[in-house]
């Protein structure tokens, strides 16, 4: 919060609590993404903005986040296919010499329900979801500076079956869930700390489809949260930006229930 309680995004405050810091969003084009990176650079890190594909998405978030005084850079790299994570880091490394955060925020968020779902849609999901945030973590472990923070983005949907028709979505993000835990153990006398945050519906691109315009999908949507509100970017990314920062320092091995109370 800024001064007498205006938001920074009011404000274009800054606070510098991350100063001094690099941080990789993947995905950070748009979204969720977008969000965690503009917020991290808000507090003072520098931001190494992931895309898999849209190029100009990327560089529109680069330039939101210098226009609010801070620094970043893009990245291209698509995930899921045999050597990302090696490709990744090569160019983040052309860019930055370390890394204090990472935030596995990339993913592919829907899938075909289990009647209908392919072996080839099923493995892609995986790859994506579940296997790029594994080896992004065990390749950037070596970059990443002791007190370190990593942040795997899940979903509520991990911990409750309310959409079934999303199943292979979910087992991918509850693998990753599982993933957070074991490595909070193998990085925590590093002083790394690794936690999963789990969103419900946010009002992002990737649900335009079915809930913006919708009336009846909205209120649908607001009714699901126990504070009567569809997700925000910046919701998500404020938890994220805590997790980062020193204040979440003794936090580690969690899943985070940021939904709204829409598992209440």
């Amino acid at each position: 919060m800024g001064v007498l309680g205006l938001d920074r995004r009011t404000t274009g405050e800054t606070t510098g609590r991350l100063a001094g810091r690099t941080a990789l969003v993947t995905g950070g084009s748009r979204g969720i993404g977008r969000g965690i990176a503009e917020r991290l650079g808000r507090d003072g890190a520098r931001v190494a903005v992931h895309y898999g594909s849209n190029e100009a998405a990327a560089k529109e978030t680069v330039a939101a986040i210098e226009a609010a005084g801070g620094e970043a850079f893009a990245i291209g790299q698509e995930l899921g296919v045999p050597g990302d994570a090696e490709a990744l880091w090569a160019a983040f490394d052309a860019h930055a010499d370390g890394l204090d955060i990472l935030v596995n925020n990339a993913g592919i968020g829907a899938s075909a329900p289990f009647a209908t779902i392919t072996a080839e849609e099923y493995e892609r999901i995986f790859a994506v979801n579940t296997r790029a945030p594994f080896f992004l973590a065990r390749l950037g472990a070596e970059r990443l500076r002791d007190g370190g923070r990593i942040v795997n983005v899940s979903t509520g949907l991990s911990h409750a079956a309310v959409m079934p028709d999303l199943m292979a979505y979910a087992m991918s993000k509850g693998a990753l869930d599982v993933f957070t835990r074991y490595l909070s153990k193998v990085l925590g006398p590093r002083g790394i700390t690794v936690n999963a945050v789990a969103p419900g519906i946010v009002d992002t691109d990737i649900n335009a489809g079915w809930l913006r315009g919708n009336d009846e999908a909205w209120a649908g949507a607001e009714a699901m949260s126990a504070l009567g509100k569809v997700g925000t970017p910046e919701d998500i990314a404020d938890v994220v930006a805590f997790l980062a920062s020193h204040d979440g320092r003794w936090i580690t091995g969690q899943w985070i229930d940021v939904t709204g109370g829409s598992l209440a």
